[in-house]
């Protein structure tokens, strides 16, 4: 989700790009720029929390869809059965550190979404992978460059840790349980209920 970074580049880019390059460049930002146009609207109508999560968050899944082709998915539901398994997954967070030290999954490994460690991740190809980060496109990200890389059993945790949160899902801060979750910042923190809501630093 580093937005803020895209749109800022796009101006001087588009300022000296030929005509096909820009239609290219605006290719692969339209899912990012729909998304954010769905996260004003609903902050402009008056609709309950739980469906302003949901629709805020089905809308990531399409634009992570359009951004990052072939991406598999995993629902709570599903991961929750998974860690219960005897063969467990992998767990890798893909958010700022910041993020992390609010809350993340038990057993998560933090992995940075600007410059990924590769190390970290379990050299077994059999094992399957789930990579999450707030809603799912940082998340998507490093799930692709997984795949590319030649590890095939790699999943985006579907709805990220803010759906995984809304559901009243387990997390940790540190030792302990936590019940809220960094919002990232004030507009992506709409799809988070106001319970399991961080206050921004």
């Amino acid at each position: 989700m580093t937005r803020n970074d895209d749109f800022r580049s796009s101006s001087s880019y588009l300022s000296r790009a030929r005509p096909a390059a820009i239609v290219e460049e605006m290719k692969r930002k339209l899912p990012l720029m729909l998304l954010v146009a769905v996260l004003s609207g609903l902050s402009l109508v008056a609709v309950s929390a739980a469906h302003h999560d949901r629709a805020g968050l089905a809308a990531v899944r399409s634009a992570v869809d359009a951004r990052y082709p072939g991406v598999q998915w995993v629902s709570a539901e599903s991961l929750t059965r998974w860690l219960a398994s005897s063969a467990p997954p992998q767990l890798l967070d893909s958010r700022a550190r910041a993020e992390f030290d609010v809350s993340h999954l038990a057993g998560a490994v933090w992995m940075d979404p600007e410059h990924p460690d590769w190390s970290v991740v379990d050299s077994n190809p059999a094992r399957r992978v789930v990579v999450y980060c707030s809603v799912g496109w940082r998340s998507g990200d490093i799930a692709q460059q997984l795949r590319a890389r030649g590890r095939a059993n790699v999943f985006n945790l579907e709805q990220g840790l803010f759906g995984w949160a809304n559901a009243g899902l387990p997390m940790v801060r540190g030792d302990s349980a936590a019940t809220q979750v960094h919002p990232y910042d004030a507009v992506w923190g709409r799809m988070l209920r106001s319970e399991r809501r961080a206050p921004l630093p």
